[in-house]
């Protein structure tokens, strides 16, 4: 019997690694340190009614950011142990097989739980007071939504220690992603982690595409929306359209994975070019999906900080939907290499080609906001304009790709790994950096210390250069990604250490202004000063109206839009003595908090651990509770609570610091 347990326990825990162990250790600890903290301070009943429990969008909104934070210093560690063990020739820091592990975990991090979270929590803090919305569509389902990404990023970075992490790529292609090739449980950490997530990000985009088209204050037409807004719908619409063929995608998978289904095995009648079409026709739109609101956020920027309307309202509107429209027409692009055929070839080269014209579009607005503004440069700001360099770059360098037979040479090159990080920090990170300075006092009621933001800015966009320029010539030299090791010859003769260091180095930095960020959050929750009266920026929409942070009703009355930039407006009329006329008071109606979600998320997560393993007496129990909860919400009443008017008036007050 012993024999046997130690012989699970050696298949089941991931051994043999110092730094798996080190990760053990380190789970261990911050674990004890988490319940040592909330039972010492007896935190457990406030973390379950105000956080877990909760449906206020802000609040799981934060919750999303947090997340975020955390999946991007895990993928960052990622990083640099892979441009560590790149630095040198024959360096023997990870095997292959490891390097392959990382590598994978690395990009399926980055996107899927990282920058998309990041994304989703900007949606949920700042879409509803945009718009001048009391809450989501719907509030029980975004609480949902959250509680699913959460288990499915859990059940995805268990793997690192529970099982073996997948090391099949981060698009996991057939054969290699199948059972002959990867037996191990691996896969099925990918499949089910990703699964599990993208299903709450399809719940998120059908929500804000609803709160959007139906929840808008009076007045408030959708050409008088502000342009964040406008660009989380046409993400959102892109999500509800893409994320359907990611789903079946894996399903597909885990069926030729778990049944024998060969949907994807060649000797099975399956075709593995039919999964590169599929998971392409949803991964190209996905990185569009998550630029698009980072676009939205550096027109907000833009605007308030050269205290100008941002130029070109209409165009940059029809550049955002035509962007989310032509995002499905480029998705072959990625395998030129592969056979289509000339005509294939040529009609998504001009596919590609045509993209990058709104994108140019944009660029120019954003030029022109600025020309002739009263610019400031807070840290925001700083973040917005470092983008333009990095996303013009990166989009030339695309439209160099989008060649097919220059791309014929390029292809799986560094000159691609360079490339999509060009575009995908430089565009998707700068921007959500820029998003969370800019909103951070309207999300917690203060600002985050500038000269420490500037630092950690210093230090991202230096290393960001340091780390991906020399990746061009790298892949001009002939070095092919996915590679975990080259040897001396190839270093020395062939160019590769040099610009390899240098790339490291890079990478080094960027950590460091990572530091530098956590540190900047830390001094500014110890020494900051309050934000009274809500628009710290002199903003120009209507989230700059409401106390910092906002209550949980967000408007105390329902503002009536009358243009663009209503805020400024307003802030214009009552310098001229001509304020709006606001109505009564009255009680706000609010939805009840609901532990449903998370319990059935945590069922998906159950039934998802036990598909992984092959466990029915897992899977089963979880796909119950996942019914059970279904049906104990479809009996539900929900009434709600209401706000009363002096629980208004005295909110009002106090977080306005006037009580």
């Amino acid at each position: 019997m012993w024999e046997n347990i130690k012989t699970f326990a050696s298949e089941f825990f991931v051994t043999g690694d110092p730094l798996i162990y080190g990760a053990d250790v380190a789970i261990v600890l911050t674990l004890v340190a988490i319940v040592f903290t909330l039972s010492y301070f007896k935190k457990w009943k406030w973390l379950w009614k105000d956080w877990i429990t909760t449906v206020d969008h802000k609040k799981i909104g934060i919750m999303y950011i947090l997340c975020s934070i955390l999946m991007l210093f895990r993928g960052g560690v990622d990083a640099l142990l892979m441009r560590t063990q790149l630095a040198m020739p024959d360096m023997q820091f990870l095997n292959a097989e490891h390097y392959n592990a990382i590598f994978t975990t690395h990009g399926v991090i980055m996107i899927l739980f990282m920058a998309m979270p990041f994304m989703f929590g900007l949606f949920n803090i700042m879409v509803p007071l945009q718009i001048g919305a009391r809450d989501v569509a719907f509030p029980f389902l975004n609480s949902l939504s959250f509680w699913l990404f959460f288990w499915g990023a859990m059940l995805f970075n268990m793997s690192f220690v529970i099982g073996g992490s997948p090391d099949a790529g981060w698009l996991a292609y057939p054969p290699l992603s199948g059972i002959d090739h990867s037996p191990g449980v691996g896969q099925n950490f990918y499949i089910w982690g990703i699964q599990i997530s993208g299903i709450g990000s399809l719940m998120t985009g059908i929500n804000f595409v609803v709160t959007i088209l139906k929840m808008r204050a009076p007045g408030m037409k959708l050409m008088k929306m502000p342009m964040f807004t406008w660009s989380v719908l046409s993400s959102s619409l892109t999500i509800m359209l893409a994320f359907p063929i990611l789903t079946v995608t894996l399903a597909m998978l885990f069926i030729d994975r778990f049944a024998g289904g060969h949907f994807f095995t060649l000797d099975g009648g399956g075709n593995p070019m039919m999964y590169i079409n599929l998971i392409w026709m949803w991964g190209h739109p996905e990185v569009y999906i998550v630029v698009l609101p980072a676009f939205g956020v550096f027109s907000e920027i833009f605007a308030t900080f050269s205290k100008k309307k941002l130029f070109g309202y209409t165009s940059m509107v029809l550049a955002m939907m035509s962007i989310a429209v032509f995002s499905f027409f480029t998705w072959a692009h990625h395998f030129f290499t592969m056979g289509s055929g000339a005509n294939v070839n040529a009609f998504f080269a001009v596919t590609t080609m045509l993209i990058a014209i709104p994108t140019g579009v944009k660029i120019f607005n954003w030029l022109f906001t600025m020309y002739k503004g009263k610019i400031t440069f807070e840290t925001p700001m700083m973040w917005a304009i470092s983008f333009i360099p990095v996303f013009v770059i990166g989009g030339m360098t695309g439209v160099m790709l989008s060649v097919a037979p220059a791309d014929f040479q390029f292809h799986n090159s560094y000159f691609l790994v360079a490339h999509f990080h060009q575009v995908l920090i430089g565009g998707v990170v700068f921007g959500f950096f820029a998003g969370l300075y800019y909103w951070w006092p309207k999300m917690f009621g203060f600002r985050l210390n500038e000269r420490i933001g500037k630092w950690a800015f210093w230090f991202w966009n230096i290393g960001f250069y340091v780390c991906f320029m020399p990746q061009y010539g790298l892949g001009l030299m002939g070095m092919t990604r996915r590679v975990n090791e080259y040897d001396w010859g190839q270093g020395w003769d062939m160019g590769w250490m040099p610009l390899n260091i240098v790339s490291t180095t890079g990478a080094f930095l960027m950590g460091i202004g990572f530091l530098f960020q956590v540190w900047q959050i830390a001094y500014s929750i110890k020494t900051h000063k309050r934000d009274v009266n809500g628009d710290p920026w002199n903003g120009r929409t209507l989230e700059w109206s409401t106390p910092s942070p906002a209550p949980v009703y967000n408007f105390a009355t329902l503002p009536k839009i009358q243009e663009v930039d209503s805020w400024w407006e307003e802030k214009e009329r009552i310098k001229a003595g001509k304020p709006t006329p606001q109505p009564p008071l009255e009680p706000i109606h609010m939805p009840d908090n609901s532990a449903i979600p998370f319990i059935q998320s945590l069922c998906w997560f159950v039934a998802g651990f036990g598909f992984v393993f092959g466990w029915m007496f897992f899977a089963i129990p979880g796909l119950i509770g996942v019914a059970v909860t279904m049906i104990v919400r479809s009996f539900q009443k929900d009434d709600g609570y209401y706000i009363s008017v002096d629980e208004i008036k005295k909110t009002e007050a106090s977080i306005r610091g006037a009580g």
